[in-house]
């Protein structure tokens, strides 16, 4: 059975490139409209937005909900990770690293909250990671930092949203092959990488929107709160 996502509205965050735009194309395809955004202003469709601007999250809440009268569906896909190695991490730079991954995504969702409402069966999908919540990596304690937060932040608020009919869940991805690993493996890495997943390939972005897209759709209804993995089996294997 296909997701469909017609007649649903969605905002989707951080979709001008990468995982978010696999998502925004995904929901697109599935019957959404659609408003995305991202520093990218040549890519963006409608809205630009830097989240680490203040008052940001919630301007582009309030123009999202205008151009689409409305809104089911908030996706939070934005996210910034900087490798920095921990003894040379600036509070600057973990402020910013939080800021975009985790503080923008309870103004997103605290925004959103009353058209979320408003539609009956709304949603809010946070795009966590396997880095923090389940493995750890170097030079990323920041990032990993804001996820593991993130996936807190997901199961307190499906809690509080719950008894509006507001269902809030996370996909968390593995290895994903987005611009940005792309530029950082060679040939000879993306064989290594690929013979220790267990599916035997890295993920594409599309394979974190069908998972997305599920938990937007009706069909998930009666699910909040949870986070899924999408690694391909990435982190099962005791010993690599």
């Amino acid at each position: 059975m296909s997701v469909s996502l017609t007649g649903r509205t969605a905002l989707i965050t951080g979709a001008t490139h990468g995982i978010g735009r696999g998502i925004a194309e995904y929901f697109a395809a599935a019957g959404a409209r659609i408003v995305f955004s991202g520093r990218d202003a040549a890519a963006a469709t409608f809205a630009r937005a830097d989240l680490l601007e203040p008052g940001a999250p919630a301007s582009l809440v309030e123009r999202a909900a205008g151009e689409l009268g409305g809104l089911d569906v908030l996706v939070h896909s934005a996210g910034i990770y900087p490798a920095i190695p921990l003894a040379q991490l600036t509070v600057d730079a973990w402020e910013r690293v939080l800021h975009t991954n985790l503080t923008a995504a309870m103004l997103l969702t605290q925004a959103a909250d009353r058209y979320l409402q408003r539609s009956g069966s709304g949603r809010v999908v946070m795009v966590s990671s396997i880095t923090g919540p389940r493995t750890g990596f170097a030079e990323l304690a920041h990032y990993g930092a804001t996820k593991g937060g993130l996936e807190g932040f997901v199961r307190c608020a499906a809690v509080e949203l719950g008894g509006a009919g507001i269902t809030v869940n996370c996909v968390a991805p593995g290895s994903i092959m987005t611009e940005s690993l792309g530029g950082l493996l060679d040939d000879a890495t993306c064989r290594m990488l690929e013979e220790r997943i267990p599916a035997g390939r890295i993920g594409l972005p599309a394979d974190v929107a069908a998972a997305a897209a599920f938990f937007a759709s009706a069909e998930a209804s009666f699910v909040t709160g949870q986070s899924l993995i999408i690694d391909g089996g990435q982190t099962l294997p005791e010993i690599q």
